[in-house]
């Protein structure tokens, strides 16, 4: 009995995992299925996160000091440790049906303790040359991959769009199709990401973010638990093993009594 207590123990701590979950969303955040121009993104497929204007808040999901911001959502990620030197990846697809009148944008920050580390990527409608960065927004901080993002003209089709999907205004609407971000951790610390979203003069045609792979040196950010879990854990196991061994022993007297 101890040796399969210890062993249904050892199962429940290999398949213990916990997905990056939201602390905070304002507007509209989600998960989604592969539709439209948004595909299976490269890696822990199918599903991937999402953050849109559609049913936005006004004031969220913007760069502070970029006018022209409207409606928009954001999700901060919940918090998760890394190193100096750690790796941090994830992919992402902009989609926008605003052109370029309007120009809409989206963006990943890496924050600690509430506050700005970098940039991870800043995307924004454009009739050429590459989305990422936008115009008028901040440099990007990590690498991107592939390297030159020119926009995927047309009338993008994406559910995440509600009525804009399909639609289009002015040239400049389309979507990047999925890029990989990758960025170096300076100093140890607590980390979040946040992702957004944004309306740029009006409420109409929206815009969304795609994003997913979320890695800390290829492993899923929040698949390992903290070390305050794994003693409450390892202590329910202990007792789990005590219960089974106290239920053994009355067995075995009312056996031979």
């Amino acid at each position: 009995m101890l040796k399969k207590s210890a062993f249904i123990a050892a199962a429940m701590i290999g398949a213990y995992t916990v997905p990056v979950q939201a602390q905070t969303c304002t507007g509209n955040c989600g998960t989604a299925s592969p539709n439209g121009v948004v595909t299976s993104p490269p890696a822990y497929g199918p599903s991937y996160s999402y953050v849109s204007t559609v049913g936005g808040v006004v004031g969220a999901g913007q760069i502070e000091g970029v006018a022209g911001g409207t409606s928009g959502s954001q999700l901060v990620t919940s918090s998760f440790n890394a190193s100096a030197g750690d790796s941090l990846n994830f992919f992402f697809n902009y989609v926008t049906s605003d052109g370029a009148d309007f120009s809409d944008y989206a963006f990943a920050e890496l924050l600690s303790d509430a506050s700005h580390v970098a940039w991870l990527f800043t995307a924004r409608t454009t009739t050429s040359g590459n989305t990422t960065p936008g115009f008028g927004l901040p440099a990007n901080d990590s690498i991107l991959t592939p390297s030159s993002t020119p926009i995927i003209s047309g009338a993008p089709i994406w559910d995440q769009l509600g009525a804009s999907s399909g639609d289009c205004f002015d040239a400049g609407c389309g979507y990047t199709g999925w890029i990989g971000s990758n960025y170096k951790i300076a100093t140890d610390g607590t980390y979040q990401l946040r992702f957004g979203v944004t309306n740029i003069g009006d409420l109409e045609l929206d815009s969304g973010l795609a994003f997913a792979g979320v890695t800390i040196n290829d492993v899923p950010v929040g698949s390992v638990p903290e070390p305050t879990t794994w003693a409450m854990m390892l202590a329910g196991f202990g007792m789990i093993g005590l219960a089974v061994r106290r239920r053994q022993n009355v067995k075995t007297r009312v056996t031979y009594a």
